[in-house]
């Protein structure tokens, strides 16, 4: 009984700790999400919001007759989702096994460490804006330095249309995130690597584990945690993707995200009931991917203890 009134007394001082936080989360994001849930069922537009008409689910779904499509029914929107879902797998897969092998390289000790560490740092450091801007020049077709290099290699002069290209853009889009962003996922990886004792790693070699097996029954389950956490920012904010996309490929058909999308409804269109029933599912999916990741790493939890 002294223990559950103890776990009690924790759990009504870490709410009143964080209460602040949470008010302050409410006010700052809780109420555009409320107005952009509301509008969504409207048909109000950007150049004068006040005047509206309830429509329903209509921004979601075609009307009976006709006079209107939802998101739902709009194949752009459906290539923009397959656009976006490509683009995380690809871009988070590759960062995740990039990521792994920065931080155990890191992670050893060796002469110039710290020297290491710092440059790595330095893609995450660059501002999305001025990182996408450099790689469109490093794409570019006549004097991109991206179509030299494959030419050194290679032996032939290639003009490839990085940016222009339906087939090279998204490409180009995952090559210029994976750059940015895989010194995020190394350094969340390198935390949780320092924080393993090298006492099992002693004890296994002891016992003639190979480094895989090393590597596969101590490093792996024990940053797993970590990896989830790092696997969770980086989806939702792949799933989120905008600014790169729209600097490097201004947003085209070939490469547009969900968020994409709803800016191109509400800006280009000046439809903000649209561009709020799609800012609306690009929640849910964020929302529910994230909701995902939580229930695992609730599960391998409950399977350690």
């Amino acid at each position: 009984m002294a223990h559950t009134g103890y776990q009690q007394r924790r759990r009504r001082i870490a709410w009143i700790l964080v209460a602040p936080a949470l008010l302050l989360l409410a006010l700052a994001a809780g109420w555009p999400l409320v107005r952009t849930f509301f509008f969504s069922f409207t048909n109000a537009m950007l150049d004068n919001p006040s005047e509206y008409q309830m429509v329903g689910l209509a921004n979601y779904y075609a009307t009976h007759d006709g006079s209107s499509s939802g998101v739902l029914v709009d194949p752009l929107w459906w290539q923009a989702v397959g656009n976006t879902l490509w683009f995380t797998v690809v871009s988070v897969g590759i960062e995740l096994f990039l990521g792994m092998l920065l931080a155990l390289l890191m992670n050893q000790k060796f002469r110039g460490q710290g020297l290491v560490r710092t440059a790595i740092l330095v893609p995450w450091a660059i501002p999305t804006i001025v990182s996408a801007k450099m790689w469109g020049w490093m794409f570019h077709d006549q004097y991109g330095v991206v179509n030299d290099l494959l030419a050194k290699i290679f032996g032939y002069q290639a003009h490839l249309a990085w940016i222009a290209e339906p087939s090279l853009s998204m490409w180009a889009v995952v090559i210029a995130d994976v750059w940015k962003t895989t010194p995020f996922m190394a350094l969340m990886l390198l935390a949780a690597l320092q924080l393993i004792p090298n006492d099992l790693y002693e004890a296994a070699r002891v016992d003639g584990a190979s480094p895989w097996q090393r590597f596969k029954r101590i490093t792996l389950p024990l940053i797993m945690p970590a990896m989830i956490v790092a696997l969770i920012f980086r989806v939702m904010d792949a799933m989120r993707i905008f600014d790169l996309i729209f600097v490097l490929t201004s947003n085209s058909e070939a490469t547009m995200s969900v968020s994409g999308y709803a800016r191109e409804q509400i800006i280009s269109y000046q439809d903000m009931g649209m561009g709020s029933a799609a800012s609306v599912l690009v929640f849910m999916m964020v929302a529910g991917i994230a909701a995902c990741f939580i229930r695992v790493s609730r599960l391998n939890e409950k399977e350690k203890r």
